[in-house]
């Protein structure tokens, strides 16, 4: 499905059959979804920006995107008797109760207001999952993306944010970061089609705290080692939620994935082959 013809030539050129369909048209939606004869739904829907510094202007759009849209598509999975519903989650915005946080853990609905009102987010989409009647339900819980054609690759936005000096590491950098390839992350969505229902953290084995992944992400882009800045000086220049991502998200376990359908992500491409850079 896709609204744009740059996203209809890509999904063509993929060898898939394309639709033009605006979500928020819930008759539409339902039409097509009952034209199509769908086993199974993959909910990938999102409306970010190319620019993680654009997010803020593009979060109450992403966010109607997600469950106004979003809702018009499970309601209408339910209606035509779509058999299984795929969710895309967040694995980056929970919160830990042991070292990692699992399938069990909770999102950050607490942190600090940009954080909270995505974690409140994709809490309602957690919700709305499990209320999906005889439908089962699969809730993918992804890391941050990274490879070709996301923010965080060569000439991606975060590439040139930090060649151009402007992501510094924020006190001790301890906040932690799981990370999942964009590729294993499509691998990871194609086996959730047949994997048992359920909620799965999608992430690689190598949880990171910035001051780990971040120099190292640097040195793969071409770029100077990262700038250091305090808490109170990122509090003042940059806001409170990028004190939170720098210094307090957690890590996720892929325990569960890895366990029920052979998940095997690869490695960090960025710390193969380094030391630790504390």
């Amino acid at each position: 499905m896709s609204r744009s013809e740059a996203g209809r030539k890509t999904l063509g050129d993929f060898g898939a059959s394309v639709i033009d369909l605006n979500v928020f048209d819930a008759g539409a939606v339902a039409r097509a979804l009952e034209k199509s004869q769908a086993d199974v739904v993959i909910d990938e829907l999102t409306a970010l920006p190319k620019d993680p510094a654009d997010f803020p202007s593009a979060v109450a759009g992403d966010r109607k995107l997600r469950l106004e849209g979003g809702g018009n598509l499970h309601r209408a999975a339910q209606a035509v008797g779509v058999r299984r519903y795929i969710q895309q989650l967040s694995g980056f915005f929970l919160k830990a109760s042991t070292a990692l946080a699992d399938e069990s853990s909770p999102l950050m609905t607490d942190a600090s207001p940009g954080v909270a009102g995505s974690a409140r987010s994709y809490s309602e989409l957690e919700a709305r999952l499990a209320n999906s009647g005889k439908m089962e339900a699969v809730g993918l819980r992804y890391g941050f993306f990274y490879g070709p054609g996301t923010w965080y690759s060569p000439d991606g936005a975060c590439g040139e944010h930090v060649r151009q000096r402007h992501t510094p590491i924020i006190g001790k950098g301890n906040g932690v970061w799981s990370w999942i390839h964009i590729d294993d992350a499509a691998m990871a969505t194609v086996a959730a089609v047949t994997a048992p229902a359920g909620l799965y953290n999608i992430v690689d084995d190598e949880p990171s705290p910035v001051s780990r992944w971040l120099p190292a992400f640097a040195k793969a882009v071409g770029a100077p080692p990262p700038p250091r800045v305090s808490e109170e000086e990122a509090r003042t220049t940059a806001g409170e939620d990028a004190v939170f991502y720098g210094t307090r998200l957690c890590g996720a376990s892929n325990k569960k994935a890895k366990e029920t359908f052979g998940f095997r992500p690869r490695p960090l491409e960025w710390l193969v082959g380094q030391a630790d850079m504390i």
